[in-house]
C-alpha cells in the first residue's frame, strides 16, 4: 500500500538510513502503535527484514519505513522526525490526532 498520509522528515530519513546501513540484515524500520504508555497509546520502533501487503511504505533516500494498516488509523497526518538536542536523540512523531502526549513524545491519547 502506498500513501502519503504520514510523512518522513529529512533528519528522520538520514538517521534511519544510517541505522539500516549498520544492520545489513534489516531493510526497513517498522513504526507501530500499541496500547499502553502513560497517555494510553505508545509508538514502537523496530527494525525488520520485510513488510506485509497492507503496510504503508514510506521511502526517502535510503530510508524505508513501514506502518501497518491498524497503526495508520492512529497516525494519519503525522510526521516522523528525528530530534538531536540537549535532552538527547530520539525519533518523535508529530501527530495531529493526539489530544495529549507525555513529555517523552512516545506516548499519546486520542
Amino acid at each position: 500500500m502506498t500513501d502519503t498520509t504520514v510523512t518522513l522528515s529529512d533528519s528522520a530519513a538520514k538517521r534511519i538510513a544510517t541505522i539500516l546501513r549498520a544492520d545489513s540484515d534489516k531493510h526497513a524500520m517498522r513504526v507501530s502503535v500499541e496500547g499502553g504508555g502513560c497517555s494510553g497509546f505508545s509508538y514502537k520502533f523496530d527494525l525488520v527484514d520485510d513488510g506485509s501487503a497492507d503496510d504503508l511504505v514510506l521511502e526517502k533516500g535510503e530510508a524505508k519505513v513501514l506502518i501497518d494498516s491498524l497503526s495508520l488509523v492512529y497516525m494519519e497526518g503525522s510526521e516522523i522526525d528525528f530530534v538531536d538536542n540537549l535532552l538527547g536523540q530520539s525519533f518523535q512523531i508529530r501527530n495531529p490526532n493526539a489530544v495529549a502526549s507525555c513529555g517523552c513524545g512516545t506516548s499519546f491519547s486520542i
